[in-house]
């Protein structure tokens, strides 16, 4: 999400990596508005395989700042193009922390990916001419120390940027400074082994004539401005559709029967019983407008007793002898 100095050639290559890792992107946010608004199950914002998926994605994006910033800057900082572009990325950091505080003000985005990129793009700048050893120290430090230390000082926002903590904040998006600035400086040093090979001047020469490798590399000259965009696009069509679907009422109910079915049939009665039973306890919530007190677990006196009286009921359907005469 860098630019390339125009002294070297330029490389499609890290154009075309661009281009996959913005595609990559778009595609988690997709889903995770999509979870967002219950049009698919899966928590994709803390999911296990979807943590992976995402610090994968964003590996990608802040070894490739590094990349970018020794093609541009490695021959000498070129502080006019520098400065232009790290203002953009500054003005797209503050564009998303309003937007978010805006629309999800508890858990809005302080210092996410394009916040991430601005510091760490001015602390690297020492690295692109120092001797290798050192940004490859300061990489494996700052890597590997937050896996090594913690403390409940850095779950509060104003420190959590640093990223040393034990329970991070609410935040859609939090990219601290350990252990991910150590990835850019990995991207710093790779491109700078790259240059002084033999490998430069082969991957320079590559030049993808199909359309394919055509499209990716334009989608990486312009993955900033994509990435500013996407989401605000993703919302216009994923919003309206779950205002006019409402897809969490399937959803909530999906998830009631499957917890019913599982719950009942842990106690040792069968499947079908179980679907008769919690079927019925699905109607006698959706009567009674007690979703919320499902959902929450707060539960009025009043809605104490509309929950017991459903639960006899359906019981009853299952075991007659319920129904007997006392």
């Amino acid at each position: 999400m860098t630019e390339v100095s125009s002294s070297r050639p330029r490389f499609a290559i890290v154009d075309i990596a661009r281009g996959v890792a913005i595609i990559a992107m778009v595609a988690y946010h997709l889903c995770w508005d999509l979870s967002y608004f219950r049009f698919i199950s899966a928590d994709v914002g803390y999911d296990p395989q979807w943590v992976v998926i995402a610090r994968s994605i964003l590996a990608s994006f802040l070894f490739l700042v590094g990349v970018g910033l020794v093609l541009g800057h490695g021959r000498g900082i070129r502080w006019a193009a520098f400065w232009k572009r790290w203002i953009f990325v500054l003005a797209g950091a503050l564009a998303i922390s309003l937007a978010t505080f805006l629309a999800f003000p508890d858990s809005f985005v302080y210092f996410g990916v394009l916040h991430a990129i601005a510091l760490f793009s001015v602390l690297a700048l020492p690295f692109l001419a120092a001797p290798l050893w050192l940004p490859a120290l300061v990489a494996i430090v700052v890597i590997a120390l937050p896996f090594l230390y913690s403390d409940a000082l850095f779950n509060e926002k104003l420190w959590s940027v640093i990223g040393f903590w034990q329970v991070p904040p609410p935040a859609n998006d939090l990219v601290p400074i350990f252990p991910w600035f150590g990835v850019v400086l990995l991207g710093v040093i790779a491109t700078r082994l790259v240059l002084a090979s033999p490998l430069s001047a082969q991957l320079a020469a590559i030049n993808p004539g199909r359309r394919l490798p055509r499209v990716l590399a334009f989608m990486g000259r312009w993955s900033l401005l994509i990435y500013l965009l996407h989401q605000p696009l993703l919302l216009g069509l994923v919003y309206p559709a779950a205002a006019i679907l409402k897809p969490e009422i399937g959803m909530r109910t999906s998830e009631f029967l499957g917890a019913c079915q599982s719950s009942c049939m842990d106690g040792g009665t069968s499947a079908e019983m179980c679907t008769t039973y919690c079927q019925c306890g699905l109607e006698g919530i959706e009567e009674n407008e007690l979703w919320n007190a499902v959902y929450s677990g707060m539960v009025s006196a009043q809605e104490q007793v509309l929950l017991d009286a459903s639960n006899l009921q359906c019981s009853a359907l299952i075991y007659p002898e319920l129904n007997a005469p006392q």
